[in-house]
């Protein structure tokens, strides 16, 4: 009799339960969709990573014959056919996830466009008139835009004037957070892991979850927010084990991969309540400004070293990944 027992509080009382429990919005960060039925989550992340690793699943050669027929179609040079196809495919992969998540899918703008204000901006529309050509409408998707300076002011335009909601990735220092914040975005993504990694190759330290520098990164970022009465939703990310999450419960979105949320769904590990608006409005900094002063944030965020490296780095990373894409797409739509 004992075992159903167990099995039922697994179910009903595992941390992954738990972490939905404490307030925090789950979120799927992933482009498999059998990944993202099994744990429920809310809302749903893609990247051009995942969406490359997704493409190679025989299971979804379907999506790709569609955005590479959609691209023939699309466009006078190979390359216009190619950029229409990737777009398709970004937007073929969205609207499958969004037949299983409830809330909102991510999509991202190419992230060789990141320090270009106005083709980002033109890129986000595009996207959504994809979506829009579909039947799903615009407040059901997220764009994602890498966290530069122009990219948020991209961000900031299309949010006031468009009613496009952005989720602004690649964010790793303050400074960047507090200017998403100003620009009114929607949401944030900071990645939690990899600026773990970047501290642990610097000082060879190995960190719990509390000390972790990502996880108070994440903390710090949450605790001005609710200080200030930003709306801006504070979205962890790139976690690198389930003690960084657990220590990030009570944090308003957070964003993880498959094998992380099976680790969580198979635990029955306490996930206490971590952080809350009430001890964030004691704690929080005092209030910073980046408002037309794009001078000052590029200082702040040189002077971040992480911030920096980690950057650069992951638009490098994200823009190889779309390349590959592209070229795999290319070959098909020249066939």
């Amino acid at each position: 009799m004992g075992e159903p027992a167990t099995k039922k509080q697994k179910t009903s009382n595992n941390s992954l339960a738990q972490l939905k429990a404490s307030g925090t919005v789950v979120v799927s960060d992933t482009g498999d969709f059998e990944s993202i039925a099994k744990y429920q989550p809310q809302d749903a992340t893609t990247n051009p990573s995942l969406i490359l690793a997704a493409a190679k699943i025989p299971t979804y050669a379907h999506l790709i014959d569609n955005a590479v027929q959609y691209g023939k179609s699309h466009g006078s040079t190979t390359a216009e056919k190619t950029e229409a196809a990737v777009d398709k495919l970004l937007v073929e992969f969205g609207s499958e996830i969004l037949k299983i998540v409830p809330g909102r899918v991510s999509t991202e703008v190419d992230a060789r466009l990141s320090f270009d204000t106005k083709a980002t901006i033109e890129k986000a529309k595009h996207i959504i008139s994809l979506y829009e050509a579909v039947g799903i409408k615009k407040e059901r998707v997220l764009i994602k835009i890498a966290s530069t300076w122009e990219g948020i002011q991209a961000a900031k335009v299309l949010e006031a004037e468009y009613g496009i909601h952005c989720n602004l990735t690649l964010l790793f220092s303050f400074s960047q957070a507090v200017a998403c914040a100003e620009a009114k975005v929607t949401l944030i993504s900071p990645f939690v892991g990899r600026i773990k990694d970047w501290y642990a190759a610097k000082t060879g330290e190995e960190y719990t979850g509390e000390t972790d520098p990502g996880v108070i990164s994440v903390k710090r970022i949450y605790n001005y927010y609710k200080k200030h009465g930003y709306n801006t939703i504070v979205m962890g990310a790139s976690f690198r084990n389930t003690d960084e999450i657990e220590a990030l419960a009570g944090v308003d979105y957070l964003t993880i991969s498959p094998a992380l949320l099976e680790k969580l769904l198979n635990s029955d590990a306490a996930v206490p309540k971590k952080l809350s608006v009430e001890q964030a409005k004691k704690e929080g900094d005092e209030k910073v400004s980046y408002i037309s002063d794009e001078s000052k944030f590029r200082f702040d965020l040189n002077d971040d070293a992480m911030g920096t490296e980690k950057l650069a780095e992951g638009i490098r990373k994200f823009s190889a990944d779309i390349v590959t894409l592209f070229d795999m797409i290319e070959k098909k739509v020249s066939a």
